[in-house]
């Protein structure tokens, strides 16, 4: 299998990021991971498709590793790359770091599964699904 490409999103970090301690809050960096998803799909898939097919990505499960504290000013980079496609989920692999030194802020494992309004629980990944998913792994920054 040929390694995996990262897409890299960078954020700023504002004023209305920060919590009383100056420090960026823990719910923004779930914004940041999710802006960085969006960034992935948007470069490496077909959403008009997953629309059209009424299909969506539901997040399941987010496992959020928090290593040290941004403030206000620091350009953060976040790179996202399809970790790997289970039968009912798929696990995105999200790390971010700050871009002046590249010290590691946080890292998550974002666990998503695909419904569709029709179905009961999560969709099998197989087949064109699956094909459309593995397209994120070729993500390029």
């Amino acid at each position: 299998m040929a390694p995996q490409m990262l897409h890299k999103t960078e954020i700023k970090v504002r004023g209305y990021h920060l919590d009383l301690y100056g420090h960026v809050n823990n719910a923004r960096y779930l914004e940041f991971l999710e802006e960085a998803r969006w960034g992935l799909l948007e470069t490496t898939s077909d959403i008009g498709w997953f629309m059209q097919q009424q299909l969506a990505l539901v997040v399941t499960r987010i496992d959020i590793r928090y290593k040290r504290p941004a403030t206000m000013g620091d350009v953060l980079v976040i790179e996202t790359q399809l970790d790997r496609i289970e039968e009912k989920a798929a696990v995105v692999a999200q790390r971010i770091v700050r871009a002046d030194n590249g010290k590691l802020v946080a890292e998550a494992d974002v666990t998503f599964a695909v419904v569709h309004p029709d179905t009961i629980g999560a969709l099998t990944i197989d087949g064109e699904l699956a094909q459309r998913l593995g397209a994120l792994r070729g993500a390029q920054a």
